[in-house]
């Protein structure tokens, strides 16, 4: 951890379960720090080396066998800042490390099939961190609010979402659930900047402003969530998000709690390392041949 910019590890600061309070949480707050945006943008820097280095441990790994992985599960409010998570904190990653799904309106082959059914086929392999920008909590979050399904049948996804988090963890993964949590005045900030640059016109939605009148709803709908799947091994965390800096290097800094407790080590080789030097060494007088170098 960087204890210059860190006082506390921010998993257990930030992580929520069934008496947390969406109301009693700052948006604008940035627990676990006491720096500012200047001294972020260095965090992020070192903490996305340090982010690389462990991954890279960790695929390697994975090469020879080990189960190990990591699910990231993004949820939030329209313009809560997931876009700049994947590219600001993602992105610092090699592309072999990384899988990344965005979950959309299903389809109509996706509706034929139970709610998780499309989300299995996008889980991350060993060695890889996975990424969902949304996530099977739409099917009790804007399906609750909205009552596209009936309320046992929310209540029956609840169970089947800790059974499917529960294999996963069997399986060898990490899931770091976060609800990046913004107020209504940034989002409305955020929704008309996007009017207002013709650049970013593409990402504004007139169904974010149809879901945006139901923010009660929708905190209630997340604090149930909270109560209900939040759990050992598939823990919630809530990280304020007005502050784009801190959102990203708090998600960063969460991700790489749970890379640390992993604990990824380089694998032995199943060869013999001072064998194959033999090997190289014994290939060190090849050269191009005369004519090739004369031709380049």
């Amino acid at each position: 951890m960087s204890t210059d910019f860190w006082n506390a590890p921010l998993g257990p600061l930030l992580r929520a379960g069934s008496e947390t309070s969406l109301a009693a949480v700052d948006p604008a707050g940035t627990p676990g720090t006491t720096v500012k945006k200047a001294e972020a943008v260095k965090e992020l820097a070192l903490g996305g080396d340090e982010l690389n280095a462990l991954q890279e441990r960790m695929y390697a790994a994975s090469q020879l066998g080990s189960p190990d992985r990591v699910l990231l599960v993004l949820q939030a409010m329209d313009a809560a800042g997931k876009g700049g998570i994947v590219n600001h904190v993602i992105g610092r990653i090699e592309p072999y490390g990384v899988q990344i799904a965005a979950f959309k309106k299903p389809t109509p082959e996706e509706r034929a099939h139970d709610f998780l059914w499309r989300i299995e086929r996008r889980v991350p392999g060993p060695g890889v961190i996975g990424v969902f920008d949304r996530s099977h909590y739409e099917d009790v979050l804007i399906q609750r609010v909205r009552e596209m399904a009936p309320a046992q049948e929310i209540e029956r996804r609840y169970g089947a979402i800790v059974d499917f988090e529960r294999r996963l963890a069997d399986q060898g993964t990490r899931v770091v659930k976060v609800m990046l949590h913004v107020s209504p005045e940034a989002q409305a900030k955020r929704l008309l900047e996007r009017l207002d640059t013709p650049e970013k016109r593409w990402k504004y939605e007139r169904g974010d402003v149809t879901e945006r009148v139901l923010w009660p709803a929708y905190m209630a709908a997340f604090e149930t969530v909270f109560a209900r799947t939040s759990t050992d091994t598939a823990p919630w965390h809530v990280v304020p998000g007005d502050n784009k800096w801190y959102a990203r290097v708090a998600v960063q800094r969460l991700v790489i709690e749970a890379l640390e407790g992993i604990d990824p080590q380089w694998p032995e080789p199943d060869f013999d390392v001072a064998a194959e030097r033999e090997r190289v060494e014994a290939t060190l007088g090849l050269r191009y041949p005369e004519s090739h170098r004369t031709a380049m």
